[in-house]
């Protein structure tokens, strides 16, 4: 280009002649002043093998020189490349980005909408599933490699789309209902395999489910799919390979009032497996429960209201520090759709099961949201991003791009640096074993144009110094066990001197609702130099069993990248 512009976008057209020869898959984009230096590139991915339009977004970037550069031919038909059209997009204006409040990029493109995401804790990978059609499409990206993978499922006959999804006592994720509502889909991460495994006792779609501190999964709710009222509880146990109805479980007492009814009301609970095999439910109702499931039947108490706050459809909930049993909830609307968001934000303390919680009012979020996505990350901190003030499913409309970062020693949210692309109805976050937080997905609505085939990465400021260069991290060199069980003790090595640790649960995400994640604190015992103890709690239901990311940091609070620890439940 002849002068340097505020570049956002590039868009990638491909033959419209009925020949994909020559469709471009995986690829990178990177900018340049002058046409000699390249950075890092803002855009790496593999586009889908059709002749749609392509385009993808990153946070803006000045620049004079940009270049697509293809790596592979979507269908591996030969070696050649080909472009209908190709496209710069520039923004109005750029504001350079502090980094105090984060840096987001690159982004990835993938060949799918992903409408839900699991992080593989062997390989720190991270998968994608899309629908239709009695089948489901997934994605991989390898973070180390930066290539994605797509693929397609069919020897479940499971569409999984707008499904329950949770990670079982042995890092497998687990995936309940959706479009074939009964059914039950299990990704062997060791073996790269899909597994059928026992059909539900009743149809879902939208129900949420967690992990109990036995290792079982419960789930509950979930009338978008396989008829609507009375999808009461019931656990998996995945030793048996059966699903169990809990008469004593109704889903009646965590009903919102929802303007569409029970077809929403009943939809992504927001559930904690806890002590004794118990589940806390403290949303999106405003009334909170406590289910057991240590009899045949189980049990509900109610446990309150959640303060003065209404029901808060599709907001978030995160257990930041499990051992205090610390939960932040945020946003929310009163209906699933078509009512206004709110910022309002509380702590909830749970304890002894069936007690009742405290709930402590905080300062609000800056922005209003429904359909954000909250996750906690290494130091305690809550990263809350995306939404929209007022949800409507398959829109940008409204969409929040500024995310908000919670400090539970402050009880305040600090708006960060916004990203590119909008991420509301479909979207997720997790947190990658590099202490970064991915965010992706949105859309899936067939031709319509807020389908994002894509996610960003978000780097918090924890990796930067003050001037902007990347921190040097501490490493964790040696750890005494990988697997591990409760009570235990853990001694780790580490490249230089750090002063705390924290396990945090690898993370499922689908409709807001990630019921996987909750953080560990840990004290460290110095046992030398950078030699140091750890010592694991003694309670199932603070340390859920399954695989976890162990993070180390230095007293200027750089995390480390995680190593992976199984949890075991015996």
């Amino acid at each position: 280009m002849k002068k340097s512009y505020n570049i956002n976008a590039v868009s990638y057209l491909p033959r419209q002649d009925g020949n994909s020869n020559g469709n471009i898959g995986q690829h990178q984009i990177q900018l340049s002043s002058d046409g000699q230096v390249w950075g890092s590139p803002v855009v790496i991915g593999t586009y889908l093998d059709d002749a749609s339009l392509k385009k993808s977004s990153f946070v803006t970037k000045p620049a004079r020189y940009v270049r697509l550069i293809a790596i592979t031919e979507a269908g591996n038909r030969g070696p050649w490349m080909s472009a209908a059209d190709i496209n710069v997009f520039a923004a109005a204006s750029y504001t350079p980005p502090q980094t105090s409040l984060g840096k987001w990029g690159p982004t990835i493109d993938f060949p799918i909408v992903p409408a839900a995401a699991a992080i593989e804790h062997d390989s720190g990978k991270l998968l994608g599933c899309g629908g239709p059609g009695g089948m489901t499409q997934t994605c991989t990206y390898d973070p180390a490699s930066g290539v994605v993978s797509k693929r397609t499922i069919t020897n479940t006959n499971h569409d999984m789309f707008c499904p329950g999804l949770s990670i079982d006592a042995t890092g497998r994720p687990v995936v309940t209902g959706g479009n074939n509502a009964e059914r039950t889909s299990i990704y062997d991460v060791n073996a790269d395999a899909w597994i059928a495994a026992a059909n539900m006792q009743i149809s879902r779609g939208y129900q949420s489910q967690t992990t109990l501190s036995d290792g079982r999964i419960f789930t509950i709710g979930g009338s978008w799919s396989g008829g609507q009222g009375n999808k009461n509880g019931e656990v998996y146990n995945a030793l048996s390979n059966q699903w169990a109805l809990l008469s004593g479980c109704p889903v009646a007492p965590m009903l919102t009032n929802d303007a569409q009814g029970v077809y929403r009301a009943d939809n992504h609970a927001w559930l904690f497996g806890w002590k004794n095999g118990s589940v806390f439910q403290a949303g999106p109702s405003k009334a909170m429960n406590w289910y057991t499931t240590a009899t045949a039947s189980g049990s509900t108490r109610p446990a309150g209201l959640r303060g003065t706050d209404a029901d808060a459809m599709c907001g978030n909930s995160v257990m930041y520090d499990a051992v205090n049993g610390k939960i932040l909830t945020a946003g929310g609307s009163p209906s699933y759709q078509d009512s206004d968001a709110t910022t309002n934000a509380n702590v909830v303390t749970i304890g002894d099961v069936g007690n009742t919680p405290t709930v402590a009012q905080v300062a609000p979020m800056q922005y209003a949201r429904s359909f954000a996505n909250g996750v906690v990350l290494p130091n305690g901190k809550v990263f809350i991003s995306g939404g929209q003030a007022r949800p409507v499913p398959f829109s940008d409309n409204t969409a929040v791009l500024a995310p908000e970062l919670f400090d539970p020693a402050t009880g305040k949210f600090t708006t960060l640096n916004p990203m590119a692309i909008p991420r509301t109805y479909h979207s997720w976050a997790l947190l990658m074993p590099d202490a970064t937080v991915y965010n992706g997905g949105g859309g899936l609505c067939g031709t319509c144009t807020t389908n994002h085939f894509d996610a960003e990465v978000y780097s918090p400021s924890y990796l930067f110094n003050s001037d902007g260069t990347l921190a040097t991290r501490p490493k964790i060199n040696t750890v005494s066990a990988t697997a591990i069980t409760l009570g235990s003790k853990l001694t780790v090595t580490t490249s230089s001197a750090v002063t705390s640790f924290s396990l945090i649960r690898y993370g499922s995400a689908t409709h807001t609702v990630n019921t996987d994640q909750r953080r560990i604190p840990l004290v460290p015992l110095s046992g030398g130099t950078n030699t140091y103890t750890l010592t694991m709690p003694k309670d199932a239901g603070i340390a859920i069993p399954g695989s976890w990311m162990l993070f180390a940091m230095n007293s200027a609070g750089v995390p480390s990248v995680a190593k992976t620890i199984l949890v075991k439940s015996a």
